[in-house]
């Protein structure tokens, strides 16, 4: 096969597994222990949530295959971060604090970033300094590691027997793929974000990371880390490593179980855990980067981070006020808490797609359009647009949490618009952007979620599109009649994602 942007994709594609197992194995695959992470199978509610192979087991030995050894892993100075809610934006914060202070003193030089997913193509989950790796190093990295993985060879390498014939899935190839770029591209600190959970995570196969974090915790992905927020947290603090420290946010939603869950874990895997309360001393006043509470959260527990990390590299040279005052002014994460102006219109974007970060998204949506202090003023005509489709997320809920929320906040819609991830009326697609294909067939969720709205708000208009750009032409028609509004979307990075894509085609 040539060697093409797009041939690496339809490969990528290919490792898709076509269900996640659904009960208990009969005999669960564990991970071998390895230093500083004992392997457990038990949570705090007593039950074993292994499902199938876990996604940790192999990840060493075909990275290994490649010519890595652990020496190489560790070498890339890996700050590690899990959670719920906040993620993302926390790695953005913590990379941005990296990257002012390497502008300053030289280190780190090439800052790293694995996250996902992405919300515009597949490159944005491995990037360098700040921008996805391109079409080009993409293609040359992911071929090495298929044709390494997937042709027989003779290596002294032992491939573990539950995956030594089906080899690497979709989201392990990725992780793979971004570790052996990072590594063949001199990367001298590298942020990694789990997929979910922790304990049995693709990327929970770095031994020795500088530091650990985890964001703020709530009820999501039940059925492979539940059914309670303690187990939620039990997995998340499988990242613990002897001898790094671990940093959290206070767990004001999961709660002070969750929280004594995650320090009996620190202390078995011997290292410290510290809980970071916002920084009302350092951060500074910001409003474009800083209005959102969450976003305070998110970037005080990444400031802390950055700075743990940094005091272990280059104690002679620790963060400043300026390194934290320019990491601040320069963060950008697109699609989270996003506005953008278009004419008299607002357009707010947020890919939220949990119960926590709905009302989160909530809040900064009343917060933008109820601020104005001229009572004389004309209130803007609202609009939401809303999509969710998952087989592990309720989405009904989802929808119900939102409307509430916007209630309580005052900042109802006019009319509420709901739509697919499918982006373009003629049917178009990119082949740079993956949605996973669902296990069995999505019943009509429009239709679900207009009726539930319905019964939320019986004044509401409510319209039904098949796709974004539809759903995008029908609230700017409404918009030219109103003279603006202000555009609510949310419910997925997908739908936000794409929104961009139809909005700003050549970014």
């Amino acid at each position: 096969m040539k060697r093409t942007y797009e041939n690496a994709l339809k490969l990528l594609e290919s490792r898709r597994r076509t269900a996640r197992p659904k009960g208990v194995a009969a005999r669960p695959i564990t991970p071998a222990p390895q230093p500083g992470n004992p392997t457990h199978t038990s949570t705090p509610n007593g039950s074993n949530a292994l499902r199938g192979v876990p996604s940790l087991v192999g990840m060493r030995e075909w990275l290994q295959l490649l010519g890595h050894s652990d020496d190489d892993i560790n070498k890339l100075n890996i700050i590690h971060i899990t959670g719920t809610k906040g993620k993302g934006s926390t790695c953005a914060f913590t990379r941005s604090f990296l990257r002012a202070h390497g502008l300053r003193t030289g280190f780190p030089s090439r800052i790293g970033l694995y996250t996902s997913p992405d919300l515009r193509c597949i490159r944005e989950r491995i990037q360098i300094n700040n921008k996805p790796i391109g079409e080009d190093l993409f293609t040359r990295y992911f071929f090495e590691v298929w044709e390494r993985l997937t042709i027989p060879s003779s290596s002294a390498v032992s491939i573990p027997e539950a995956v030594r014939e089906k080899g690497p899935r979709f989201l392990q190839f990725l992780a793979i793929v971004a570790f052996h770029t990072f590594i063949n591209e001199n990367v001298d600190a590298a942020i990694f974000e789990t997929h979910h959970g922790g304990e049995h995570d693709a990327t929970n196969f770095v031994q020795k990371p500088v530091v650990t974090g985890i964001t703020s915790l709530g009820m999501d992905h039940i059925a492979q880390l539940g059914p309670t927020v303690e187990d939620i947290a039990w997995y998340k603090a499988g990242i613990f490593k002897t001898g790094a420290p671990a940093f959290s946010v206070p767990q004001k939603e999961a709660g002070p179980a969750s929280e004594e869950v995650m320090r009996r874990r620190a202390a078995e895997r011997g290292t410290t855990l510290e809980f970071v309360p916002v920084n009302k001393t350092q951060l500074p006043n910001n409003d474009r980067v800083l209005s959102v509470p969450v976003q305070k959260i998110n970037c005080s527990l990444a400031l802390e981070l950055a700075s743990a990390f940094v005091k272990i590299k280059t104690p002679e040279n620790p963060i400043t006020a300026d390194d934290i005052t320019q990491g601040v002014t320069n963060f950008s994460w697109p699609g989270r808490f996003e506005i953008i102006s278009d004419g008299d219109s607002q357009w707010f974007l947020d890919g939220a797609h949990n119960t926590l970060s709905l009302k989160q998204a909530a809040e900064w949506f009343s917060k933008n359009v109820n601020t104005t202090t001229d009572m004389s003023a004309a209130r803007k005509y609202r609009i939401l647009v809303f999509s969710h489709f998952s087989d592990s997320r309720d989405g009904e809920a989802l929808v119900d949490c939102l409307g509430n929320a916007l209630l309580e906040n005052d900042a109802m819609p006019d009319h509420v618009i709901f739509t697919t991830y499918h982006e373009r009326e003629d049917g178009s697609t990119r082949f740079d952007k993956f949605l996973k294909v669902p296990e069995t067939p999505f019943p009509d969720f429009r239709g679900i979620y207009s009726d539930i709205w319905k019964k939320l708000d019986p004044k509401a208009t409510i319209s039904s599109e098949p796709t974004i750009e539809e759903a995008l032409n029908l609230a700017k028609s409404v918009a030219r009649n109103h003279g603006g509004m202000d555009v609510f979307v949310t419910g997925s990075l997908h739908l936000v994602g794409g929104v961009l894509n139809v909005m700003q085609p050549d970014i």
